[in-house]
């Protein structure tokens, strides 16, 4: 009997578990942005164009495309200064604490993005702990957040990268009378680049689709695409402008992505050596110095301004105070339309478990279809599944508040809308996740159980399920990390009454007082600390697994 016939490869198996994320997909992926050219575009039910050049003529969208261009490009530039050091030195030696740091580290880029900014309002800004003129300029937050949250992102691609490359090929160029920066130069920068110019393209997406940094920070004198989007969208309700610059951000972001996908594919490919070969002690004075300079560089970016948030919710007139936790739990002004933060937090958790099953559901049904296929069809299929992270998150739930708003699918007024929303931009992680899990799964084994006499379900149930339950359970944790602190999407999707704690905490900053201020820095502070744990659960399940994203 074909195992491999027999279980998740079966034909009708196959055919059943790719239908599932491809009807999603289609519904609520390509019906959406389908959804944004036809507003684009017409106009009372008539295809017009003459509208296009006036828009982009104006000097107000031509400098709000430019600064989304720039500040991403300069955003990338300096989160590359800062992570290239301390990514050779994470790559080449040991050092008590280097693991905990590396989860410091990477601790900024599954943070909430309303999370980042309200930590560098804690940092800057008129009621921030660093007094200096700088951190009260909206531009200078804006650039140092993004790079708090994207250092890792380049910190680990070519730390990982670094690693592959053999001390042997080093040695043979001492050997044959090249210099420290010459071997560098002539050796291991050309095996890097393709890395490096991977991060830097997917630091530059990041940035250039950055919507709660720029919103909380930036105020409306700084505005990029993604932010201009909502405020055509919701505040004016221009749907024609806002469809247009979804999909001028699309284009872009999926020219960037393509450049991404070209060079990761170059990345290289060697067999990393064993730690105890390929990592050293600092010895000399220069490499103690390079090691510290990391650990107090690392501390002070991605430490300290989440220490600041934390501080400053505690801090009420200059002294320690539960007052704006205490807050949480009152309506302080009286309003009708009030919504509780602590009703905010169980929606929160009920979307976010919704998104859990979901993203489940549609992650291993995408990896089980991915790994059951081969040849071309797998290539193919596999970037199409990919294609919700190349989208921002606010273009999506644009789209879909859009779209779907006419029976059958009238999801307008459903709170269904609000994780439907969150899955698309989760369940890829799934994937990510359980696909190579799957992949480590031998044909034998599967064999085995289909000759004696195991069905396809009890072959999955017993053989396989066991093989990617932790790989599974780290996607799980990631999609409901991912929801629970999703803004993009849900400031367009999500009804006032179904608010979240990310639209609690811009609620908060988008109203006067010291009051207000200090429950956004009590709810950031919350939402920090659930996101950090489920991170450090997630990294404890992956490390005891051997499986990554």
């Amino acid at each position: 009997m074909d195992s491999g016939r027999s279980s998740l490869t079966s034909p009708g198996f196959l055919v059943v578990a790719g239908l599932v994320p491809l009807v999603f997909l289609a519904v609520f992926y390509f019906y959406p942005l389908s959804g944004i050219f036809v507003k684009s575009f017409s106009h009372d039910r008539t295809f017009q164009l003459g509208f296009i050049p006036e828009f982009f003529a104006s000097a107000r969208i031509a400098s709000i495309i430019w600064f989304t261009i720039w500040q991403a490009a300069l955003s990338t530039v300096l989160t590359l200064a800062l992570a290239l050091p301390c990514a050779h030195v994470m790559a080449r030696y040991e050092f008590f604490g280097k693991r905990l740091l590396m989860t410091v580290a990477t601790i900024p880029f599954v943070l909430p993005t309303v999370v980042v900014a309200a930590a560098f309002r804690a940092v800057g800004g008129a009621n921030g702990f660093v007094p200096l003129p700088v951190f009260e300029h909206p531009l200078f937050l804006i650039l140092l957040a993004h790079v708090f949250y994207n250092f890792s992102v380049v910190l680990r691609i070519v730390s990982t990268h670094l690693s592959y490359i053999r001390h042997e090929i080093s040695e043979a160029a001492y050997m044959l009378g090249a210099s420290g920066p010459k071997t560098f130069l002539r050796v291991t920068l050309p095996m890097l680049k393709p890395s490096i110019f991977a991060s830097c393209l997917l630091v530059f997406i990041f940035c250039f689709s950055s919507f709660g940094v720029i919103l909380i920070l930036g105020g409306p004198r700084y505005s990029t695409i993604e932010v201009e989007i909502f405020r055509q969208a919701v505040h004016m309700f221009n749907l024609p402008a806002a469809s247009l610059l979804s999909i001028v951000q699309i284009l872009l972001t999926l020219a960037v992505m393509y450049g991404y996908t070209v060079f990761q594919k170059k990345t290289i490919r060697y067999a990393p050596e064993s730690e105890s070969l390929s990592l050293k002690r600092p010895r000399t004075p220069g490499e103690r110095l390079m090691t510290t300079g990391t650990v107090l560089l690392i501390f002070v970016l991605c430490f300290l301004p989440l220490a600041a948030l934390a501080a400053r919710s505690f801090v009420f007139k200059g002294e320690l105070s539960l007052v704006f936790y205490r807050a949480l739990f009152e309506n302080v002004s009286g309003s009708l339309f009030y919504i509780p933060p602590v009703k905010a937090a169980l929606n929160s958790f009920f979307f976010s478990l919704a998104t859990l099953f979901m993203a489940v559901l549609v992650g291993l049904c995408a990896a089980i279809f991915i790994n059951g296929t081969r040849g071309r069809t797998a290539g193919l299929i596999d970037p199409v599944f990919m294609l919700p992270l190349s989208t921002s998150a606010a273009t999506l739930g644009f789209g879909i508040i859009i779209t779907l708003d006419t029976p059958p699918l009238d999801l307008r007024s459903s709170p269904f809308i609000v994780p439907v929303a969150h899955t698309l931009v989760a369940f890829p992680f799934v994937v990510r996740a359980v696909l190579p899990a799957l992949r480590t799964i031998p044909e034998n084994l599967k064999a085995s159980a289909a000759l004696m006499g195991a069905s396809a379900f009890k072959v999955f149930r017993y053989v396989e399920l066991p093989v990617i339950a932790r790989a599974l359970t780290a996607g799980a944790l990631f999609a409901f990390c991912i929801s629970i602190g999703e803004f993009g999407a849900t400031v367009f999707t999500a009804r006032p009454e179904y608010a979240t704690l990310p639209m609690a905490i811009y609620r908060f900053f988008g109203q006067p007082g010291a009051l207000n201020y200090g429950q956004a820095m009590a709810v950031s502070t919350i939402l920090m600390a659930v996101t950090a744990a489920g991170f450090i659960i997630i990294e404890n399940v992956r490390s005891v697994s051997g499986e990554g994203f």
